[in-house]
């Protein structure tokens, strides 16, 4: 065979192995057949200002589910029937932990009410909060101390126990210092280890986890039993050290806009954990007008064969 043609046959079984991969990943992404769910922090400017109209528009985007970040001085029956109207699916609803601490039976009393069916802590709490005072912007953002986050694992539990016995789940959601190694340890392994399965489910936010410096696709493979719901978000690029996370703030950028995060891995991995409920785009900012911005989240996520 002369070098052009041994070229030639190289070239087209290099071609063949990398469709066949390319294939092989959109039909593991294809198999995660969840329905396109957003975080309604991601409008969080407009439902204030248009409730009903602005859920209306994201139902026209192809949004099924979404995730309650507060209603905007809505009554709970004001907002389901808006919600309703819009075609949308009220999944679940965000509260920050020390809301979850001292409002715990309004927040459960509203959510059977409005409908909602999971509860879910978005942030954790410093047991001292006080120390922030004289804090750094950069010392806050590794404030939590082991001791912190073993009493924000009692404080889950014993939320998650309440809530379950009121007909409800419960689940936490991350940031990104769960992934700062603290003591030796990654905060995020501590959670899973001190926290009831029964009681506390995971909502694995992988835009946040990549800037804290984890890996996704490694904790779902960890934790495939645990994790059931994601949030999915991308950020410009930014340098990024396993165990320290970014250097500096990072920014947001719309899905398949060039970020730093490859879904292309973590979808598969989720459809083969088996336990992946409901997935949420968040948009936390915007390069683009909201709607148009959101418009390129959905394409991207139907591209992938997702929702």
């Amino acid at each position: 065979m002369d070098a052009s043609r041994r070229d030639f046959v190289k070239a087209g079984s290099l071609f063949c192995g990398s469709a066949l991969m390319n294939s092989s990943l959109l039909h593991a992404a294809s198999s995660l057949k969840v329905p396109l769910g957003l975080q309604l922090y991601s409008v969080r400017d407009q439902l204030p200002k248009d409730y009903a109209g602005t859920l209306k528009q994201l139902g026209a985007l192809g949004f099924k589910d979404v995730e309650s970040a507060g209603y905007f001085k809505h009554s709970a029956g004001e907002a389901k029937a808006a919600i309703g109207a819009a075609g949308l699916n009220l999944v679940s609803a965000h509260y920050p932990m020390p809301m979850l601490r001292t409002k715990l039976e309004e927040i459960i009393a509203f959510s059977k009410e409005v409908g909602n069916g999971t509860i879910v802590c978005s942030s954790p709490e410093l047991k001292d909060p006080a120390k922030l005072k004289n804090m750094t912007p950069e010392q806050r953002h590794h404030a939590f101390t082991l001791e912190d986050w073993h009493w924000n694992a009692e404080n889950l539990n014993s939320i998650g126990e309440k809530v379950h016995a009121a007909g409800l789940n419960f689940g936490y959601h991350n940031h990104y210092t769960e992934f700062h190694t603290t003591d030796g340890k990654v905060p995020y392994d501590e959670l899973m280890r001190l926290t009831d399965p029964a009681k506390v489910t995971m909502e694995m936010d992988c835009g946040w986890v990549v800037i804290g410096g984890g890996k996704p696709v490694e904790f779902l493979r960890k934790y495939a039993n645990r994790i059931t719901m994601l949030h999915v978000k991308d950020f410009k690029p930014i340098k990024i050290t396993p165990g320290v996370g970014a250097d500096g703030e990072p920014s947001p950028i719309e899905l398949g806009g060039g970020g730093i995060i490859d879904y292309k891995p973590i979808f598969p991995e989720a459809a083969k954990a088996g336990n992946i409920k409901h997935v949420f785009v968040e948009q936390e900012a915007f390069t683009v007008p909201p709607m148009e911005s959101l418009k390129k989240d959905a394409d991207y996520m139907h591209s992938l064969g997702v929702a």
